[in-house]
């Protein structure tokens, strides 16, 4: 039995506390909340599954799935001991180091080197049902399956929510009053529609239309099928090619095959079909590992048409009492796997603010602007380092930054320079991983070496 994180504080800022959304987002945000409000509910529609089974409020949950550095941080301040729960769950721990074998063309192998942290590959409903027994131990926080949250509510002139507009299991119709609403919903339909309905200020927008379409199979692959690594990630040569690769491991001994590509490029759910498209990747590894393979689920589908960032932390009338979180605030592409790590942090990230909020003589009076203007912060650094890659492809919508070419191209030479320098590519892990800020790639000595790679081009 865990010790359910830090002991419990006299830190009091209000009787209840209501999350809209019981995914990953929503779970992460819960046990953030717990220390700080007397009960936490957690409304969700779907019907939670006691084992690691996918749920349709999931449509991505068939998709393959990992943890990047920055989560299994952010998941063991919230859980101490949560590395230890994947572990015994069936998670596949991974020496990102010296296992994953990143193919990118026209570019030499990275060095291989054992590292000192792990990450961990798995199924989404994994994630999930690991999180929701760690929740469940927390005695303030109760998860309420097929409950549909249907709106929020406020006062007359929307400065402060009060509550939450309910459906229960049973089809009745319930409002619960709530000194805080967090909406952790995928889609953060239920903010918007709060703010139009007050007459308040509704955030602008940043949208990337990337049309990504992506499919995963489940499959057994023989022994030795890798060789020396546990995972393989391919990338495409743009603009021309669209096509990746992710060859992951995951609980049960199987592997998750994931094939992505772009606007009609869509990979197909026929196996037969499935495995022609990966033989067309840049390189024929993934195809030969799974020669001898036997798939062991449908071959699931997903799309996903733009990123798309609301700026809720630019607005200055935001209500008191409301926080959307996650997916409400920002939806990244999905094939950098950044969005789950970025909730979980936001989650952390509130538990940090929330107790330095306790010791003020109104808590939650500026904790909605304090945590938007905070996310705002966190949210730029994941945002800028898809943007890039995907702004390579002229089908790409939205709007270019003006440097763009000169950021391609210092990609470019930092990723030559990793190549030949483990210690740099060790420092491009974290910063793709979300463990460390953009910014240490600015650095003086490195903005030299990148700038002698460009100019020997």
């Amino acid at each position: 039995m865990h010790n359910n994180g830090f002991a419990f504080t006299s830190s009091h800022l209000g009787e209840r506390a209501v999350v809209i959304g019981g995914g990953i987002g929503g779970l992460a945000t819960a046990r953030a909340l717990a220390d700080f409000f007397d009960e936490v509910v957690v409304f969700e529609r779907d019907q939670l599954p006691s084992d690691a089974a996918p749920r349709p409020g999931a449509p991505q949950g068939k998709q393959a799935h990992g943890l990047l550095g920055g989560a299994i941080k952010a998941l063991e301040d919230l859980f101490p001991g949560f590395s230890e729960d994947l572990l015994q769950a069936g998670a596949a721990p991974v020496d990102p180091g010296c296992e994953v074998l990143m193919e990118i063309p026209g570019l030499a192998p990275f060095p291989r080197d054992k590292w000192d942290r792990r990450i961990y590959s798995l199924s989404r409903p994994l994630i999930e049902l690991v999180m929701r027994r760690r929740v469940e131990q927390q005695s303030n926080i109760t998860l309420r399956p097929q409950c549909n949250a249907l709106a929020i509510t406020g006062t007359p002139d929307g400065a402060r929510v009060t509550g939450v507009q309910y459906q229960s299991a049973d089809e009745q119709l319930w409002t619960i009053s709530a000194d805080l609403v967090v909406d952790a919903s995928k889609h953060g339909g239920l903010t918007l529609s709060y703010l139009k309905s007050a007459a308040r200020s509704e955030p602008e927008e940043t949208i990337i239309g990337v049309d990504i379409r992506y499919a995963t199979g489940i499959f057994a692959l023989p022994d030795g099928a890798l060789g020396e690594f546990k995972a393989v990630v391919t990338f495409p040569k743009p603009p021309e090619d669209v096509r990746y690769g992710y060859l992951l491991p995951m609980e049960n001994s199987c592997y998750q095959l994931l094939l992505v590509g772009r606007g009609d490029d869509a990979p197909p759910a026929d196996e037969d079909e499935f495995l022609a498209y990966a033989q067309k990747l840049s390189t024929p590894t993934i195809y030969n590992a799974m020669k001898g393979a036997r798939r062991v689920s449908e071959i699931a589908r997903y799309g996903f048409p733009e990123s798309r960032w609301r700026h809720f932390g630019r607005l200055d009338d935001f209500p008191r009492g409301l926080l959307p979180v996650g997916d409400a605030i920002c939806c990244l592409n999905p094939i950098y796997g950044q969005g789950m790590t970025l909730a979980i942090q936001e989650a952390s990230a509130l538990r940090e603010l929330l107790r330095t909020h306790a010791h003020t003589n109104d808590p939650l009076a500026t904790l909605s602007q304090a945590f938007q203007a905070q996310a705002e912060a966190m949210i730029d650094d994941p945002w800028t380092i898809s943007a890039i890659p995907d702004f390579v492809y002229p089908q790409t919508r939205g709007e270019r930054p003006e440097d763009l070419e000169h950021q391609l191209k210092s990609e470019g030479a930092l990723a030559r320079l990793a190549t030949r320098d483990s210690a740099i590519y060790k420092l491009l892990f974290e910063v793709r991983h979300l463990l460390k800020p953009l910014s240490v790639l600015k650095a003086p000595e490195l903005t030299r070496l990148i700038e002698a790679e460009m100019a020997a081009r």
